[in-house]
């Protein structure tokens, strides 16, 4: 500060008069304004410190949310979004398995009459029966109890269709079986017709159905029986020939996901008749991605959004590498007996890449006014190292000598024994066709 001009504003009188300096005060005026001036100095120091400084924890605040929002890339994806996750307030896929032998299995595996053999686990010697008794408990809820009665009489006069793979048929069965155990004989029938297999409850007049699309769209392994061809190729932009079975249900229940994993995809521009067709090996991701959105255009275009519900199931992942878990290397599902306890636990084979493309394709239906909703059985399924047929079904062809004498070798590690962990996908199903 200047003290000269500071004294002169306060006092108009020293104004008029010379005021004249002495050498000593002289010098004082001089220390005093170095002193101004070097607080100046420092002031805007400070100022640019605290600039510096405010700039900084910006750029940290912003790194720490992109840290967390990719560290929480699989809690989004599995959860689809918070509030959509859930039928009511609870979130009905985040939980434990508890052992319940009390009120589960829902059903018997030898009283489903129509039970199939690929996972009919105890009819083919699977002797340790615990994964039957194995109920989902959702934290802080319950699961509702499945009722058959009141989903017969919602499904009366209508048509309720799983489209996908064996993975979906696996559920399927599940649904067959728990709704048939409440049928007599007379009242229950199967007809299969090609891809399309339907279990009609007669005196409903409903019609449960499971269709055979693997990709969901068109391939060369569209055959429900003779489907095993190791040069895949997909139409990943026609759907017509599988979707007029099912686009008039009341009720669609969609998955694929097994039949994609792999590096690459054949897919084909053209028809398999036309020898002008273009093919064009190109990244599996990527191909997935155009039947998924193919699928949803029709479901866009065709699909009556009023009256159909729309369901989509995550992947079902799969156990064959006990290293995950704690077992040695090359182990698998074979004799598991207990579930996995580890919470969050995530096997390297379920392809978060995958699950994007799911999400991203239903965020895009929902912005176009259709509603599909994910059912989200990855995490719990995740546990159930023990729910898997292993060696215990129906073998499609003769064991070779080397399989006989390492039985971990050709264990099934992707289906489900019933009753079993797809009776929960049902479960949670029914939770979202009757919300509290």
């Amino acid at each position: 500060m200047n003290l000269k001009a500071t004294k002169t504003s306060l006092n108009p009188h020293l104004q008029k008069k010379k005021v004249v300096m002495l050498p000593r005060e002289e010098g004082r005026k001089v220390e005093m304004a170095t002193k101004s001036q070097f607080t100046l100095r420092l002031w805007g120091l400070k100022n640019r410190f605290n600039s510096i400084l405010t700039m900084s924890t910006a750029l940290i605040i912003v790194l720490t949310i992109f840290i967390t929002m990719r560290n929480g890339d699989q809690a989004e994806i599995l959860a689809m979004e918070a509030k959509e996750s859930s039928a009511g307030t609870c979130d009905l896929f985040s939980g434990q398995w508890v052992y319940d032998n009390t009120t589960y299995p829902l059903y018997s595996e030898s009283g489903c009459k129509f039970m199939s053999d690929q996972s009919a686990c105890e009819k083919f010697g699977r002797r340790d029966l615990k994964y039957q008794n194995w109920r989902w408990q959702p934290h802080g809820c319950n699961l509702p109890r499945f009722n058959v009665t009141k989903l017969l009489e919602r499904l009366r006069d209508r048509r309720l269709v799983f489209v996908g793979d064996s993975l979906n048929r696996n559920q399927w069965i599940s649904m067959v079986c728990l709704l048939g155990a409440s049928l007599p004989d007379s009242h229950k029938i199967m007809v299969s017709n090609g891809s399309l297999m339907s279990f009609k409850a007669k005196e409903h007049n409903a019609s449960i159905d499971f269709y055979w699309a693997p990709l969901l769209v068109e391939s060369n392994s569209d055959d429900p029986v003779h489907h095993r061809i190791p040069d895949r190729v997909a139409r990943a932009q026609s759907i017509e020939k599988h979707a007029r079975h099912w686009t008039n249900a009341d009720v669609l229940v969609f998955n694929t996901y097994l039949w994609w994993r792999r590096p690459t995809m054949n897919i084909l521009w053209g028809s398999f008749e036309d020898e002008h067709g273009i093919h064009k090996e190109i990244d599996s991701l990527r191909g997935y991605e155009l039947a998924l959105n193919t699928w949803s255009d029709w479901l866009e275009f065709h699909v009556d959004h009023l009256k159909t519900k729309l369901f989509f199931m995550s992947m079902s992942p799969t156990h064959s590498s006990g290293e995950e878990w704690g077992r040695p290397s090359g182990q698998n599902c074979y004799h598991e007996t207990e579930p996995i306890a580890e919470e969050g636990y995530r096997g390297k084979d379920t392809n978060e890449n995958m699950m994007r493309v799911v999400e991203k394709v239903i965020k895009s239906l929902r912005g176009r006014g259709v509603n599909v909703q994910m059912l989200n059985i990855t995490q719990l399924s995740e546990y159930r190292k023990d729910g898997h047929p292993s060696i215990y079904r129906k073998q499609w062809e003769p064991l070779t000598k080397e399989q006989q004498d390492n039985p971990g070798s050709y264990a099934d590690c992707i289906h489900w024994c019933l009753p079993g962990v797809p009776d929960v996908w049902n479960q949670l199903l029914y939770a979202y066709l009757f919300p509290e």
